[in-house]
């Protein structure tokens, strides 16, 4: 527990600059090294990409807090759209929690590293969401809060490379879909975690100090660490050419995605 707790640390402070640097959610990085780090500390392997997805869930629910709360203060949450997603975005969170529970460790992991050559893909190619000519339907933000909860939580993400392009696609400025992003980023935690807690509160295949499939020493080292880089990591991005970086981090994107081909 304690080396996984130490590891923990560091991978927070690693995703949270790198979530603040590049303006993208930590589960890219915690998700693939937590489950490289279960593997190592003997965990079963049909509860390993699980495990590593509520894990990395559950942390979300905190940055994902501290995050609305400074867009909010600068008055760029749109907050009528977010509660139009939210009911979808929650009911499809606790859908995708039920879907992950219930196909298996492998197929989980093919899930994430197609999730990850998608992201390094739209990284690499710096491709910026295009703008629509009309707003969305009401339906038709429950339909799509339905699909990014449900996606996210599966996969373990805040849902903001889903939830910014939908918003962008519909009229929404860019400044707005960001802050409406992070909004919607903290029901998806919410619902997802509490859902990954029922699901696994029965496994025998549970280590000890787990809470459902979140796994606390983990959770409690992310945490920790992250919320105090994620600001660090805001800041450099205004210093540092972040738009090399984003070629770079796509090319570790790619190398975690092979590396995750034979956990």
């Amino acid at each position: 527990m304690v080396i996984l707790f130490s590891a923990s640390m560091v991978l927070g402070a690693v995703a949270g600059l790198f979530a603040g640097l590049f303006g993208i959610g930590g589960g890219l990085i915690m998700v693939p090294v937590l489950a490289m780090l279960f593997v190592k500390q003997g965990f079963a392997a049909e509860i390993v990409m699980i495990m590593a997805v509520a894990t990395s869930l559950a942390t979300i629910m905190l940055t994902a807090l501290a995050s609305v709360l400074a867009h909010h203060r600068l008055g760029a949450v749109l907050w009528d759209k977010v509660l139009r997603l939210a009911p979808g975005i929650m009911a499809g969170s606790a859908l995708g929690a039920v879907i992950a529970d219930k196909i298996s460790g492998e197929t989980l992991r093919y899930l994430f590293i197609a999730y990850l050559l998608y992201a390094a893909l739209q990284l690499a190619m710096q491709r910026k969401p295009n703008a629509g000519r009309k707003p969305s339907s009401r339906f038709l933000d429950h339909l799509a809060g339905l699909v990014i909860g449900s996606l996210s939580a599966i996969i373990g993400i805040g849902g903001g490379t889903l939830t910014v392009p939908y918003l962008v696609h519909f009229q929404i400025p860019i400044r707005n879909a960001v802050a409406a992003s992070s909004a919607c980023g903290l029901p998806i935690a919410v619902a997802g975690a509490a859902s990954y807690i029922l699901l696994g509160w029965r496994s025998p295949l549970l280590p000890e100090w787990s809470l459902g499939y979140i796994y606390l020493p983990s959770f409690i080292g992310i945490v920790l660490t992250s919320v105090i880089t994620a600001p660090i990591g805001a800041k450099l991005a205004g210093i540092i050419p972040a738009q090399k970086l984003k070629r770079y981090f796509s090319l570790l994107l790619l190398a975690v995605a092979v590396k995750m081909l034979w956990l």
